[in-house]
């Protein structure tokens, strides 16, 4: 067996070459709008989430899969720069993953996604080895059976799994019970039990999964969360937003990296919350990653968005 340095995160999902283009307002059907910016930029949910990571002082690993062309470059590069280590798997003959991000006046993007089906990753692609020794495990669920298959070896490994979902994939009810800390948009819990209420939605998430950690992302709204005693709210921080790509890959992120400092859930939230709304100052899925010191002084010094909970315990939801 390969032998692979221990590192402290480990990332098996997805990739994308971001093309944003930012306009002044979105258009309407049939009309014609001046763009004003275009800029080609890694993205993708698990790999940018990996690359914060690694800036904060993390040891990381990324694995992926890249087509053949330009843009695969353009990801290793990224990597390379960063210092993520890299378990790129080729698909010969294919172009990479690609986003067409539109991103109107108000930082709010609208996405268009094309994905080869060579590009899928499958369980026979993966190394226990590149999995095993790692603090933490992250994974999006998009190529659900590898997701599985690595979180099969997390769990048994007694590594946390920490799970970026927003879509109900084929396959989901295998991987959901695997998955130590569930963290999904928020519309997810609601496709996914059938329970419109949130926060009766999350418990019945965590009851039927046993995640430790069941939350919903809510953009401007904060996060809420359900540790099987009490939810906890955090609200978001108010900052001036170029773009909201990424605001989700540096939540998970950033909750990762309080995870593995040990840090109480609220703080966790918190830092998350700040880190996500930094993110949102600058064009990309990576464009406002900022350093652990410059979070931290937003969660001091930052405006915050109007609660639509209760701030953290002063009310326990029953």
């Amino acid at each position: 067996m390969q032998n692979v340095v221990t590192v402290d995160v480990v990332g098996v999902g997805l990739n994308a070459t971001d093309t944003l283009i930012a306009l002044a307002r979105f258009p309407s059907i049939g009309q014609k709008v001046e763009f004003q910016t275009v800029q080609i930029l890694p993205g993708g949910q698990t790999a940018s989430a990996v690359v914060a990571c690694q800036s904060w002082g993390l040891q990381t690993r990324y694995v992926g899969k890249l087509g053949d062309d330009s843009a695969a470059a353009i990801h290793r590069a990224a990597f390379d720069r960063a210092g993520v280590e890299a378990q790129i798997l080729t698909a010969e003959n294919t172009s990479s993953a690609q986003s067409i991000i539109l991103v109107d006046g108000s930082g709010e993007r609208t996405v268009l996604l094309k994905r080869d089906e060579r590009l899928s990753l499958h369980p026979k692609d993966l190394r226990r080895n590149w999995i095993a020794g790692a603090r933490a495990l992250h994974v999006d669920g998009f190529d659900t059976a590898a997701a599985t298959q690595a979180a099969m070896w997390a769990r048994e490994d007694g590594i946390p799994v920490v799970a970026d979902l927003d879509e109900i994939y084929p396959g989901v009810e295998h991987l959901l019970p695997l998955i130590d800390h569930l963290i999904v948009s928020r519309d997810f819990p609601a496709r996914l039990t059938g329970e419109v209420d949130l926060e009766k939605a999350l418990k019945k998430m965590r009851a039927d999964y046993g995640s430790q950690i069941t939350a919903a992302t809510l953009g401007h709204d904060g996060v809420l969360a359900w540790d099987g005693k009490e939810f906890r709210y955090r609200p978001a921080y108010l900052v001036p937003v170029v773009d909201t790509t990424g605001a989700g890959d540096m939540f998970h992120a950033a909750y990762i990296y309080g995870l593995l400092a040990g840090w109480e859930l609220d703080r966790q939230l918190d830092f998350a919350c700040a880190a996500a709304a930094l993110n949102c100052t600058a064009s990309g899925a990576r464009g406002g990653i900022r350093t652990v010191k410059a979070i931290e002084d937003l969660m001091q010094v930052g405006t915050l968005y109007p609660a639509v909970y209760p701030a953290p315990h002063d009310t326990v939801f029953a």
